[in-house]
């Protein structure tokens, strides 16, 4: 009997251990078709899922270059912005993500999820910007919840910081995100989408310098996208400093100069054509273009009545008014219409036809010569010159002069301004032209347009002997170790259309402006330096019909505005000067103390000069 059980139990056994070793060879088969299936079919799916998951390259934005001013005070560095970003892949399930991003961030989730929505499509492991310089209170609040957030990073890179708000904005400009045009030029084949570039200024015009190249890194990130350590990295190569030619001293006396003003200033050397100064007012603040400019106060830029984005010192077009009589003196006597000796009478007025054309002076200035005419400005001596030579003849000189066209200054947009020809005005009106409109042109008003730089290259000229430069706004450029990469040296790109004996009598004519017992610019003069200038006053609208209205009962918009345009010291010139006041009704009260502030800042506050009066003229 015992036997028999033990048989029976022994074939219970038996079939138990066959069931057992059939389950685990199903098991084992299951097995070999699943790593089958992961290794050899989806073999490539997933290592590179597992690469991805594990191994990430990064990028490395390279610091921008920092300007400075011609003496080493920093205009421009760069800060520290920490940027929000989530990995959809490591963030999921995205949405709880981001609705506990919005709890703890206290930013409303639909702007989170507006952000995020905008880049779908792209690789669920590339970063999703969702915000860009965050404040310190909610990178507290990330890092402390960061356990809590799977996917969601906050990464550091340099961005722009204009250290001055406002001051120089025109000319260093400002940055922006590149956009889908500027993508698919050659000059910015190493950029890619979200990338910032120079839009305007030294920023924009010297990018190929200021931008360096980006580095990367390799970095395994755990589970949740955190980096764990740093496998390799290639550092970022800085870009290049600039140092520009203006002072800043000089620059923010000017701006302070022209504070609830519209205009321009330009100062520049004589010698070598170094902007020293270049002001548009008003101005703008460039650090609010840095995160991204908010519709409030791009609104009122844009709908700022004095055009704050506009740069005026070489954008704005005016007519030069008196200023132009500089170019009107050189054209007749270089023509032989007069010379030194040559006296016309003037009575306070000048009939053509049937038109009587006035001199500001209205009881006239009687007998002139052409160093009283540019001493006190008459209307009626030049006028006469003007007359008989011709519109043609003083377009010519103009011309020469470098009116007319751009100065070649490395800033985009630069107006042109306008010098008219009898030509230019059959072409454009299909009408020919007048006499009368010659008297205009003459004294600097009618069809003639330029800009405050154009006028200060013509200054700088005159100052110098018949030099004209091309504007220089960059010394050099140096690498972030110190290296000296290139210097920019001054380019001659013409002489004036005048001979030096009659250079010096125009000249003597612009040192009894200031100097003059009847000079129009007496107001602009220094104890101890000798200024030469030409006031200017440029009508903005025809007065043909009410010639006896008074400056100051004009609206704002219709008053005359105010040049003056000056170069100190008068026997060794080392700064010229263009000021523009627009609306300011006479050069000689609102744009002549503004350049002799500005002189007397640049010669006697510095310490690179040491003047002496002279005795020249």
């Amino acid at each position: 009997m015992v036997n028999y059980l033990n048989k029976i139990e022994m074939e219970w056994l038996k079939r138990r251990l066959t069931y057992v070793l059939f389950t685990i060879l199903a098991v084992f088969c299951l097995l070999v078709v699943r790593l089958f299936y992961l290794q050899i079919l989806s073999g490539n799916k997933y290592r590179q899922l597992s690469a991805n998951n594990c191994i990430r390259l990064q990028t490395v934005d390279a610091p921008r270059g920092l300007i400075f001013d011609r003496n080493g005070d920093m205009l421009v560095d760069n800060r520290p912005s920490f940027d929000l970003s989530i990995i959809p892949k490591d963030a999921e399930p995205v949405d709880k993500t981001i609705a506990k991003l919005a709890a703890y961030t206290h930013v409303p989730k639909f702007q989170l999820v507006e952000k995020f929505g905008a880049k779908k499509g792209l690789s669920a492991y590339k970063p999703v910007l969702l915000k860009r310089d965050i404040g310190r209170d909610m990178l507290a609040a990330i890092e402390v919840n960061q356990f809590d957030l799977p996917g969601v990073l906050v990464d550091v890179r340099p961005i722009r910081h204009y250290i001055n708000a406002q001051s120089a904005a025109h000319l260093i400009g400002y940055m922006g995100e590149i956009n889908s045009n500027e993508l698919k030029k050659d000059e910015f084949f190493e950029k890619k989408q979200g990338d910032h570039i120079g839009k305007f200024g030294v920023e924009r015009s010297f990018e190929h310098i200021l931008s360096g190249q980006r580095g990367g890194r390799q970095v395994e990130v755990n589970s949740s996208g955190r980096i764990v350590q740093v496998l390799k990295a290639v550092p970022a190569k800085p870009g290049r400093n600039i140092y520009l030619t203006i002072d800043k001293k000089l620059q923010q006396k000017a701006e302070s100069l022209m504070n609830g003003k519209s205009g321009a200033v330009v100062a520049m050397d004589p010698n070598n054509g170094q902007i020293l100064a270049l002001v548009s007012s008003p101005a703008f603040d460039q650090n609010a273009f840095v995160g991204g400019l908010t519709q409030k106060y791009w609104q009122s830029l844009i709908s700022n009545p004095f055009h704050p984005m506009t740069h005026k010192a070489i954008q704005g077009e005016y007519p030069p008014g008196s200023t132009y009589k500089i170019v009107t003196a050189m054209a007749g006597l270089e023509e032989g219409v007069i010379d030194e000796n040559t006296v016309l009478f003037c009575p306070g007025q000048y009939r053509l036809g049937n038109r009587v054309f006035r001199c500001w002076k209205r009881g006239g200035h009687g007998q002139v010569s052409i160093e009283k005419a540019l001493t006190e400005s008459c209307d009626v001596y030049f006028y006469q010159v003007g007359l008989k030579l011709g519109v043609d003849r003083l377009a010519w000189y103009a011309k020469s002069c470098g009116l007319g066209a751009t100065t070649g200054i490395r800033l985009s947009h630069e107006s042109d301004g306008l010098i008219p020809t009898a030509a230019w005005k059959k072409r454009k009106t299909g009408v020919s032209w007048q006499r009368g409109e010659t008297l205009s042109i003459a004294i600097g008003q009618g069809f003639n347009l330029t800009t405050p730089l154009q006028m200060a290259v013509l200054t700088a000229a005159v100052a110098n002997g018949g030099n004209r430069y091309r504007p220089l706004i960059v010394k050099e450029t140096v690498t972030a170790e110190g290296e000296v990469v290139s210097r920019f040296e001054k380019q001659l790109v013409g002489k004036l259309p005048v001979s030096n004996a009659n250079l010096e009598l125009i000249r003597r004519g612009l040192w009894q402006v200031v100097n003059g017992k009847r000079g129009t610019a007496r107001i602009a003069k220094l104890k101890d330096i000798e200024i030469s200038g030409k006031t200017g006053t440029a009508q903005v609208f025809s007065r043909k019909t009410n010639e006896s209205m008074k400056e100051e009962h004009l609206s704002y918009h219709l008053k005359s505005h105010a040049w003056f345009v000056a170069y100190a010291p008068a026997e060794n010139p080392q700064i010229a000067v263009s000021v523009l006041v627009e609306h300011g009704e006479h050069g000689s009260s609102s744009a002549s103390p503004i350049a002799r502030e500005v002189i007397a800042t640049y010669l006697q506050e510095g310490t690179q000069f040491l003047h002496t009066k002279s005795d020249k003229f």
